[in-house]
C-alpha cells in the first residue's frame, strides 16, 4: 500500500532542486508545506514505531527530566515522553502542526522558529528528530548554539539527518543532508559539545527502508 507521505509527495513537484538561496524563503517554504499537508503528514508518522530511537535517548536522562521537542512535528515523540514520566515541552514552527501536537499531547505547544529558541540552562534534554534538517546548513550552527544555551550542564541533544551531501528542496521542503564527516565538521564548531554516539539507521516507515539516517547523540560538558 502506498503510504501517505508518497501520496503528499506525488501533489507536490516530485524532484529535488539544488539552491544557494539562504534566505527566510528557506523556511517560509518547508512551513507551508506542513500547513498544507499537515494532517497527512500527521498520518503517516503517528503509527511508525519509533520507539528504540526514544529509549537510546531517554536511558541517557535523569528521571523526570525536562524535554524539549524542538521541531515536535505531530506530537508523537511528545506523547511518547509524556507516557514515560518526562516533563516535556514542545515547539513548532509550523502552525498547522502545532494545533495537531497540541491536540494529541495535551500540550501548550509553542509555535515559533527554530532561531527564536531563547531559554537558557532549562533542559535535560533536546529532541530534535528529523527537524532540523530543514535548515540550510549555514543556519545550523547558529540554532546549534541556541540548544546549548538551552542545556542544563550535562544535558543530552539527539538530532537526525538525511544521510547524505544534498542540500536544496525535496518535493516541496528544503532538506540538508549529513554524512558522518561533514557532522563531524560542524560539531567541530562546538568543543563544548561531547559526541557519545553517533549511528546510521533505515527509515523506520514501510517502504523507504532504503533511505538511511544519520543519528547523534551529544552531551553538553561541565564547565571546569
Amino acid at each position: 500500500m502506498q503510504n501517505l507521505e508518497n501520496k503528499i509527495e506525488e501533489k507536490n513537484v516530485s524532484k529535488e532542486i539544488i539552491v544557494n538561496d539562504q534566505s527566510d524563503q528557506v523556511q517560509t517554504t518547508t512551513l507551508d508545506y506542513y500547513e498544507k499537508n499537515g494532517d497527512l503528514f500527521a498520518q503517516d508518522v503517528d503509527h511508525v514505531n519509533f520507539s528504540q530511537m526514544q529509549l537510546r535517548f531517554i536511558s541517557k536522562l535523569p528521571q523526570q527530566a525536562k524535554i524539549l521537542d524542538f521541531g515536535c512535528g505531530s506530537g508523537r515523540d511528545s506523547h511518547a515522553f509524556l507516557n514515560a514520566g518526562f516533563d516535556v515541552e514542545a515547539i513548532d514552527g509550523s502552525k498547522k502542526m502545532c494545533e495537531i501536537a497540541q491536540s494529541k499531547t495535551g500540550l501548550s505547544v509553542r509555535n515559533i522558529r527554530f532561531e527564536q529558541l531563547d531559554d537558557q540552562n532549562k533542559y535535560d534534554g533536546v529532541w530534535a528528530c528529523a527537524s532540523l534538517l530543514h535548515l540550510p546548513k549555514n543556519e545550523l550552527p547558529k540554532v546549534f548554539s541556541k540548544i546549548i544555551e538551552s542545556l542544563k550542564e550535562e544535558g543530552i541533544f539527539y538530532s537526525s539527518f538525511k544521510y547524505g551531501s544534498f542540500e536544496g528542496y525535496r518535493n516541496g521542503r528544503y532538506f540538508t543532508d549529513f554524512t558522518e564527516s561533514s557532522m563531524n565538521e560542524l560539531l567541530e564548531q562546538f568543543p563544548e559539545l561531547k559526541c557519545i554516539e553517533s549511528w546510521i539507521s533505515s527509515d523506520v516507515r514501510p517502504g523507504r527502508m532504503e533511505q538511511k539516517w544519520l543519528n547523534i547523540i551529544v552531551q553538553k560538558q561541565t564547565k571546569s
